[in-house]
C-alpha cells in the first residue's frame, strides 16, 4: 500500500480523503473497520479486505470526505 498524508492506494484503487470535509460520521470505522482504523496509523489499510467492500464502504460516505478512482482505467 502507498500512502502519502491522506491519500492511499493499492493495486486496484486509490483512496482520498479530506479530513476537513468529514462530518466524523464513523460510519465507515464502525462498518468496515480493518480498513478504516481509529487508533492506528496510517488509519486507512486497503490492504484490510477486498477493493469491492472497500469502494461499497467509501460509496456510503454521508460527507463525501471519502472517494476512490480505479488505478487502471482504461479509456
Amino acid at each position: 500500500m502507498i500512502t502519502t498524508d491522506n491519500v492511499f492506494s493499492n493495486s486496484d484503487i486509490t483512496v482520498t480523503y479530506e479530513p476537513c470535509v468529514c462530518i466524523n460520521a464513523e460510519r465507515c470505522a464502525r462498518e468496515l473497520s480493518n480498513v478504516f482504523r481509529n487508533s492506528v496509523i496510517p488509519w486507512i489499510d486497503l490492504d484490510g479486505d477486498s477493493t469491492e467492500k472497500i469502494i461499497r464502504q467509501v460509496k456510503k460516505c454521508p460527507s463525501g470526505a471519502l472517494k476512490f478512482n480505479y488505478n487502471n482505467q482504461v479509456a
